[in-house]
Formats: structure tokens, C-alpha cells, sequence
């Protein structure tokens, strides 16, 4: 159990990013960037012995959530394309220009 009392004082501030508006692009790359998210967190879990299982333990390491990414819950992920999202939104405030290079066919 994680100690509560360090905890107790912690705010957290995230900067706003409330007035960044996404165009189109950036929503459609909001969904892959979502979705690696998952893959990264999976390949992470599975490097340190975690297994699909129908409940979460972390004592058996077990989650129902080591399954690809079209597969997860719409809650889950909900939870990754957030982080995806602002993300993408913090660059942008930070003053940063997002580009695709339209010759790379994607890659």
C-alpha cells in the first residue's frame, strides 16, 4: 500500500491546455498514439510477468486488459485516448507545431 501521507499535500496542475483546438489530423493521430499507448503498457506488463486473466491481481499479476487494443473496454480506452489527446494538446500549448510529411505515405 502506497504511503497516503506523502500523498496528502499533492495537488496536481497539469497545464491548461483547455483552449488548444485539434484539427482534424491531429484527432485521427490521437487515436494511434492511443493506441501504442496500450501496446507500450501491455508490452511493459507482459516483460514483467503480468498475464491475461478475466480479474486484475496484482498479487497473481493478472489483467483483463492484455488484450489488443480493438479489444479493450470502451472505458479503457477512453483512458488512453485522454492521455493521447493531451498530449498532443500540451505540445501545441507549448508552443510546438505538430507536421506530417505528406511524402511519407503515413510512416
Amino acid at each position: 500500500m502506497a504511503d497516503r501521507s506523502k500523498a496528502e499535500g499533492y495537488r496536481p496542475a497539469p497545464i491548461d491546455t483547455s483552449a488548444v483546438t485539434l484539427d482534424e489530423d491531429l484527432l485521427e493521430l490521437t487515436e494511434m498514439i492511443a493506441e501504442n499507448v496500450h501496446e507500450v503498457w501491455a508490452q511493459g506488463r507482459m516483460e514483467n510477468g503480468w498475464i491475461y486473466g478475466t480479474e486484475r491481481s496484482n498479487a497473481l499479476k493478472t489483467t483483463p486488459c492484455l488484450v489488443p487494443y480493438p479489444e479493450l473496454p470502451d472505458e479503457e480506452k477512453e483512458y488512453d485516448r485522454k492521455t493521447a489527446l493531451e498530449t498532443l494538446k500540451l505540445i501545441i500549448a507549448l508552443g510546438y507545431t505538430i507536421t506530417k510529411d505528406r511524402d511519407s505515405g503515413g510512416k
